[in-house]
């Protein structure tokens, strides 16, 4: 038996008991943690006809992301930040248990664990865990499973699983492997084009330019990082989207990306090198928040509950320089 049916079966072993799971993906959950998420439901219930659910916390605010769940019908709900951990037994998708990208309490009924971040302790406590950093997108993983179940994907969930590796790969030019290159042309064939089209072109709201101007005034050049501190983000993922706009820079090889959402400082760390962002944003945060990633990307969270957001960002731009091999004391260029 190879490797791929053996893991299946180890997974449908898990919940061999189970009458009904709970799915979560991390929170604010992108498009690779939604198509792992959905496929997952879709293989269990094709191969054991169990019933689960998906949940989230957080919030879905780039158009991007918001255009791929209307695609979907809406297949997520959410999970109330009151209720520490779903009354069922759970799987976890693109997360680990303590992995700070998600609030749930160390008693629950973790069952699944899926992801592609490097392998975290806390996950030993989940009957059944596939976690390799080794892979480029948890949608790849996935693809994996429904090919060792006979499972031809249907053209929704091809095309979901598709966009999720395009985007956590960069249309596999960031953090790829034979194993995504090879998930990814075993969909492509099946893809609805003119969906996918749509959902990367979803349109975006006035904020999302208000914010983009406010993160190119605030852009500073440190010989080859750009740092930016945008302040009050209108959701945690638009410091991501500015990172990702900004690593176009001509001789950038660092961005540095964050602002406030609530009571947390979000950042977000890019990398033309493909390595050691995931160390870095780690570096970065210390112990004062949580952090992790990849090594071309990687983000980070820091409360700063009784702390004005705007001075712990001054504080935190000392850091960064220093982190990265750079004066502290050195004075940036702005960018426009």
């Amino acid at each position: 038996m190879d490797k791929a049916k053996e893991r299946l079966e180890a997974l449908l072993e898990a919940v061999h008991a189970v009458d009904e799971l709970v799915i979560v993906p991390h929170n604010d959950p992108d498009p690779d943690a939604i198509a792992a998420a959905v496929a997952l439901r879709y293989l269990l219930g094709e191969v054991l006809g169990l019933e689960c659910r998906i949940l989230y916390r957080g919030i879905v605010g780039r158009a991007e992301n918001k255009a791929l769940l209307r695609y979907l019908d809406n297949p997520l709900s959410r999970l109330p930040v009151a209720d520490p951990c779903p009354p069922l037994p759970l799987a976890l998708i693109d997360t680990q248990p303590g992995a700070g990208n998600n609030s749930l309490s160390n008693d629950c009924d973790l069952r699944i664990v899926f992801d592609h971040h490097p392998y975290r302790e806390e996950t030993r406590q989940a009957p059944f865990s596939d976690v390799r950093p080794k892979i480029g997108a948890a949608s790849t993983m996935l693809t994996e499973y429904l090919r060792a179940a006979g499972i031809t994907p249907p053209a929704w969930l091809a095309t979901t699983l598709f966009y999720g590796i395009k985007t956590d790969t960069m249309g596999l030019s960031r953090g790829t492997y034979q194993d995504d290159v090879d998930a990814y042309f075993f969909l492509q064939p099946s893809i609805e084009i003119d969906a996918l089209a749509q959902i990367e072109r979803a349109q975006v709201p006035p904020q999302y330019f208000r914010s983009l101007v406010a993160a190119l005034q605030a852009a500073r050049v440190y010989d080859n990082l750009l740092l930016s501190y945008v302040g009050r983000l209108a959701y945690p993922g638009l410091a991501a989207e500015m990172a990702d706009l900004m690593l176009r820079l001509e001789g950038a090889e660092w961005v540095v990306c964050y602002g406030a959402y609530k009571e947390e400082l979000i950042l977000s760390i890019r990398t033309t090198r493909d390595s050691q962002a995931d160390q870095v944003v780690q570096q970065i945060v210390g112990e004062l928040g949580t952090a992790g990633g990849h090594g071309a990307l990687a983000g980070g969270q820091i409360p700063f509950i009784d702390q004005d957001p705007d001075d712990l960002a001054h504080d935190l731009q000392e850091h960064i320089l220093s982190t990265l091999g750079l004066p502290e004391e050195m004075e940036g260029r702005p960018l426009v």
